[in-house]
């Protein structure tokens, strides 16, 4: 009998933990080959179920989000035959429509630049004395 995911994962914590204890504060500190190995198997086994387990919740998971396919579970690839048609004659008149759409639209040409300038119709700006001199006149009042 399979064990649930939230059992696997509760497990995998745990022996990832108690993995990562006798390993790092039992096995290194006393120099100690055994336990260190004791502790890294523990560790990786954790590790293995978690793993697993979050492989099983995630294929078990049902999202009901409309929208997005990646947001739906998997279904499978097989359709009756009347959806496979359907989906045919669809996928038909859309690929008919770009063809169409990319054989009656020709690209505009651009156009061209002039070769000169346009003519320049405002006054040109005052000197820079002038400006000098108006700026002076009104520090002045």
């Amino acid at each position: 009998m399979p064990l649930p995911p939230g059992m696997l994962l509760c497990l995998g914590m745990l022996l990832m933990t108690a993995g990562g204890v006798v390993a790092l504060c039992v096995g290194l500190p006393n120099q100690s080959a055994p336990l260190f190995g004791v502790g890294l198997f523990l560790g990786l086994g954790g590790v293995g179920l978690l793993v697993s387990g979050l492989c099983l919740a995630m294929k078990n998971l049902q999202v009901a989000v409309p929208g997005h396919f990646l947001l739906h579970p998997r279904t499978g690839t097989r359709f009756s035959p009347q959806q496979a048609l359907a989906i045919q004659r669809r996928l038909d008149r859309i690929r008919r429509e770009m063809s169409t759409d990319s054989v009656s639209r020709r690209p505009e040409p651009e156009p061209s630049l002039p070769s000169t300038p346009p003519p320049w119709t405002m006054e040109p700006p005052p000197s820079y004395d002038t400006v000098m001199n108006s700026q002076e006149r009104g520090e002045q009042l």
